[in-house]
């Protein structure tokens, strides 16, 4: 009688890969997770009301539209190549594990209670599902990601990876927040950002800066360098910031359609461009993954 776990574990023929159902069926619950969210949030039924200002409502609200149009298709995808046995399922699940469980973090804690009315409370256990399930997929597909049959990278793709990951961590240290944490230090501090809602403010403050920042520039440092351990992490950057470049976008469009007076027109095409090319960067790192190998690769 055939072994169940030898049966589970065989490798489809010519893919050396073996199946994880675990994996799949994860990342198919991770996809409906970010749907619902999306589905239930400001962006289009506003079941979820939470405790912020208008404007940070609009942002959710351009995060919503990334949640639906491209982070959970993409878990989706990544569960469909996981159970097919397909070398991309693991390498496709990082982006978006990396990517809920720095907005779950983020919606759950975010809001202010005593200042705007909202719901948002109630649905603490949602987000907490989420983010223990986003940790899990990342621990799970890191560790099925088999490097010796990943495709060889150009060195040139290595530090167009590299020096986009980056300028992105600079522009997030200095171009961001380091104009916000000034006005914040000030005695009377001014940005509306801030003013409007100061847990926001903080929270993604010590998220970017402590956490942000510093992984991608490792990832940045090592993949030019062209360092083992980056082999996998750069996807997860890669999937990770083309993720972020569209939930920007969605931002800076919805609250220039609201009429939100922190919306301009210079932001609105800068994050649209900067989710474009995030974007055009993640489809080649991704590209290879889905050609053919040559016999004895």
């Amino acid at each position: 009688m055939e072994d169940v776990g030898a049966r589970r574990a065989s490798a489809r023929p010519g893919t050396g890969e073996t199946t994880d159902n675990w994996l799949a069926v994860a990342l198919a619950l991770l996809g409906v997770g970010v749907a619902a969210v999306a589905i239930l949030g400001p962006l289009l039924t506003d079941v979820i009301r939470y405790h912020v200002s208008d404007g940070a409502a609009n942002q959710i609200a351009g995060g919503d539209f990334a949640g639906l149009v491209l982070v959970a298709p993409v878990s989706l995808f990544a569960s469909v190549l996981v159970a097919r046995r397909h070398r991309a399922g693991a390498v496709l699940a990082m982006g978006p594990a990396a990517y809920v469980a720095y907005t779950a973090i983020q919606l759950s804690v975010g809001g202010d209670v005593d200042r705007y009315a909202g719901n948002s409370e109630k649905f603490f256990p949602l987000y907490v599902g989420l983010l223990v399930l986003a940790l899990a997929v990342a621990i799970r597909a890191w560790s099925a990601i088999d490097v010796d049959r990943l495709p060889t990278t150009t060195r040139r793709l290595d530090r167009l990876v590299g020096w986009f990951a980056l300028v992105v961590a600079a522009f997030l240290a200095i171009g961001l927040h380091l104009p916000g944490l000034l006005d914040a230090w000030q005695d009377q501090p001014s940005a509306p950002e801030y003013l409007a809602d100061p847990v926001v403010f903080w929270l993604v403050k010590v998220m970017d800066l402590g956490l942000v920042v510093p992984a991608l520039v490792a990832v940045g440092w090592g993949s030019l360098r062209g360092a083992a351990w980056a082999a996998r992490a750069k996807y997860a950057a890669v999937g990770w910031m083309a993720m972020l470049g569209t939930a920007v976008a969605g931002m800076a469009i919805t609250m220039q359609a609201t009429g939100d007076p922190a919306a301009t027109t210079a932001n609105t095409v800068a994050f649209t461009t900067f989710a474009v090319i995030a974007l055009a960067i993640a489809v080649a790192a991704y590209r290879p993954l889905f050609q053919a190998r040559r016999v004895g690769a």
